[in-house]
């Protein structure tokens, strides 16, 4: 599912000397050169993923998901990187050392490559993305190399907002193969999930936003939509209960 890496050990933020390979603590988590801050459906359609990737068989707190976060992958180039949309690793505390929040995504030091990567496409950004352009030995490898070949990453995932087109890749013999697409669905098998296209409400904005469905095909639940759905079963308990008192003479209101 993931590939493995030595075990490193963590630099120490307060004894840069302990060790000699960088981590977060050492390498920026922001380029000048690059691109501002995304805009609000780069923001709010990460959020949602995050809030809805759950497996059956992984503790919460066991998984990691970045959004537009350096991910460093190369220790022979360690200013090398590629910023992913939307990246789950999966077998990664939720927090670095425990009790951080993450400033990047180091690869050396974290030891598991990233289960899945989801772009959202962008106009000038969409050939690199699906794979239609290829770096020269003078250039970085693009995002496509970087997920196939060195992350090896099983699964990709491209959703052009635009167009309404949804795309999927497996990592098969070293070599990223199209996913078949059912009602707008993508199964990930590896992973027990799918990932769709769903019609609806999300931060007040209704429109078609990608999200994460389980093993019965059922789009899962955002916690706030669980306190709701609670929330709601709760009143409606209290509302039966309260009618039962009525019928039995008794005034619910002067209990």
């Amino acid at each position: 599912m993931t590939r493995s890496h030595p075990s490193l050990t963590q630099l120490d933020p307060n004894n840069p000397s302990a060790h000699p390979l960088p981590t977060m603590y050492d390498l920026p988590s922001e380029y000048p050169e690059e691109p501002g801050l995304p805009d609000e459906f780069h923001d709010l359609q990460p959020q949602l993923l995050s809030a809805t990737f759950r497996l059956s068989d992984v503790a919460r707190d066991q998984i990691f998901t970045g959004t537009d976060l350096n991910v460093y992958y190369d220790l022979q180039h360690p200013l090398w990187h590629k910023r992913p949309d939307w990246f789950a690793a999966i077998g990664v505390p939720r927090f670095y050392d425990q009790k951080e929040l993450r400033l990047s995504y180091v690869i050396w030091d974290e030891g598991i490559a990233p289960a899945v990567v989801v772009e959202l496409l962008s106009p000038g950004a969409e050939k690199e993305d699906l794979g239609q352009t290829t770096a020269s030995e003078d250039q970085l490898p693009t995002k496509w190399e970087v997920y196939e070949r060195i992350l090896q990453t099983p699964y990709y995932i491209v959703y052009d907002r635009y167009t309404g087109s949804l795309q999927g890749y497996q990592l098969l013999d070293g070599h990223y193969q199209p996913l078949a697409i059912q009602n707008k669905r993508i199964s990930l098998s590896q992973l027990g999930i799918s990932i769709g296209l769903w019609q609806g409400e999300y931060e007040g904005r209704i429109r078609e936003w990608l999200r994460w469905l389980d093993a019965d095909n059922h789009w899962i639940p955002t916690p706030l939509e669980v306190a709701n759905q609670q929330m709601e079963q709760a009143e409606s308990k209290a509302a039966r209960l309260a009618e039962q008192l009525r019928v039995m003479g008794i005034d619910p209101d002067q209990i």
